[in-house]
């Protein structure tokens, strides 16, 4: 039997595609796995183009092999049925679908060799059958940032030293350990509730996390020193062992596979007319939408700016009255035709990694999710634009509907564009990407982490899979 790695993605289309291009780097330089991904069933997910993506990589990666976990049998609560429930959502799943993964993992026991089960951080409930009840090998993959770990390694001791939540701190400042301090309020709101939901999962993910075989992190050593220190020191986890810590990043494909099987978007060919590092490009994550209102604000200070922009627009959640069926009811009146000279609106979905790729874009508007709706964009305000200087803040109003407003955008657009302090931002992006990829070559930080990831795998499971803990 060949020796196989279990992936376990979250729900969300850019998670699954964070643990696939996790699993092609495993097999691009250690080829000696066959990779099983098991992907869970979510009302939120529907399978349009998702279904085509996983015939892609299928055809191209036959040492990939994908498992659709069928619908729990427990009903999800009615009480999580909106989509700001979303979070909360899928720690339920998680803990709804043990089940069937439970079942999954033995069936691929039997025909293969399993030496390690890697599970998205959001996928914690998945540590209690894997590690504890089947005693495999658990690594847990954290697809967000390095200091985001840091912070939730820490939570369990901040849980400890204090009674009240986030809410009720307010602007008192959070120091978690590798992380620049900001105000309680700041954290993302899921976790504002101490009794949620979310709150109590990502504690938990922080506990479990110090438990597992391992933690691969999609970042590389040099974008985040501070938070990579004080880990490995110890001030994150005070008085235990921080298990191995794989900083392999970053990991992204190279674009081909977003493609789900169409002809080369149109998008692409609009860049191609475009100079270069003159275009805005504003995604916002394949399950990122706004209110009507929220577009509008977004279009007139995109309008007012006067920059070249590429922009992905959803239209609002299924179930809101707000919804409508074209780009020019979500739009003001002749915005289009207005901007048409300089500016391409693409509905839903373009292909990210490509047009990040291209060189005609010299900039990025984005919820700065880095693949998890749960985090807070003030919180990583503090990351991207303080501690990296990669990025400048937009900021949404404190008052009424908290919206970022037309001039709020207008001025951070412009300043990114066409300003000096936009310039050094850029220009600091530029050098870590150099430096990303020197971590990712032969015998860079992230390769050598690689390696070592891998010999952990080869060291095998801990005991015979199919006999459950008594």
């Amino acid at each position: 039997m060949k020796d196989t790695i279990v992936l376990y993605t979250s729900p969300g289309r850019g998670h699954l595609n964070s643990m696939v291009e996790l699993g092609k780097l495993i097999l691009t330089y250690h080829p000696c796995f066959s990779i099983d991904i098991i992907i869970p069933t979510a009302p939120f997910v529907t399978s349009a183009g998702t279904d085509d993506y996983i015939a892609s990589v299928s055809a191209t990666a036959p040492s990939v092999t994908f498992h659709q976990l069928p619908p729990p049998v427990s009903r999800i609560p009615d009480t999580l049925r909106s989509p700001a429930d979303f979070p909360a959502l899928v720690y339920e799943l998680g803990e709804l679908n043990n089940p069937n993964l439970h079942e999954t993992l033995i069936t691929i026991s039997k025909r293969s060799n399993l030496k390690a089960f890697v599970i998205d951080f959001l996928c914690n409930p998945a540590f209690q059958v894997s590690s504890s009840t089947l005693s495999i090998p658990t690594y847990y993959y954290f697809t967000t940032a390095g200091s985001v770990l840091a912070a939730n390694l820490y939570l369990p001791t901040l849980h400890k030293n204090t009674t009240k939540s986030f809410r009720e701190l307010g602007s008192a400042l959070l120091n978690f350990p590798g992380f620049p301090p900001f105000p309680a309020r700041d954290m993302a709101l899921p976790m504002h509730d101490r009794e949620g939901k979310v709150y109590k999962g990502l504690v938990d993910t922080g506990i479990q996390m110090a438990k597992s075989a391992g933690i691969i992190v999609n970042t590389f050593e040099l974008l985040q020193e501070r938070a990579i220190k004080a880990m490995l020191e110890g001030q994150c986890i005070p008085g235990e062992t921080l298990p191995p810590l794989y900083c392999i990043g970053p990991v992204v494909g190279r674009g081909n596979g977003e493609n789900r099987g169409r002809d080369r978007h149109e998008c692409l060919s609009w860049l191609d007319s475009k100079p270069s590092r003159s275009v805005l490009f504003l995604c916002f994550g394949s399950l990122g939408s706004f209110s009507s209102k929220q577009l509008k604000e977004m279009a007139i200070g995109l309008e007012r700016s006067g920059v070249k922009f590429l922009w992905v627009v959803r239209a609002p959640a299924p179930d809101s009255v707000e919804n409508r069926s074209s780009l020019e009811s979500l739009l003001p009146e002749g915005f289009l035709d207005r901007t048409k000279d300089r500016g391409l609106v693409v509905e839903s979905w373009a292909p990210q990694v490509e047009v990040l790729n291209h060189e005609s874009v010299g900039g990025f508007v984005t919820h700065c999710g880095w693949n998890s709706v749960l985090e807070g964009q003030k919180m990583i305000k503090a990351v991207v634009v303080e501690e990296m200087k990669v990025g400048l803040a937009v900021t949404r109003s404190e008052e009424g509907d908290g919206l970022v407003s037309s001039a709020e955008l207008e001025q951070r657009v412009s300043e990114l564009m066409d300003s000096e302090k936009g310039r050094a931002v850029k220009e600091r992006a530029v050098a870590m990407k150099e430096a990303a990829a020197a971590a990712m070559r032969d015998g860079g930080s992230s390769r050598v982490a690689l390696d070592n990831l891998v010999e952990s795998f080869k060291r095998g499971r801990m005991a015979p899979l199919g006999q459950s803990k008594q």
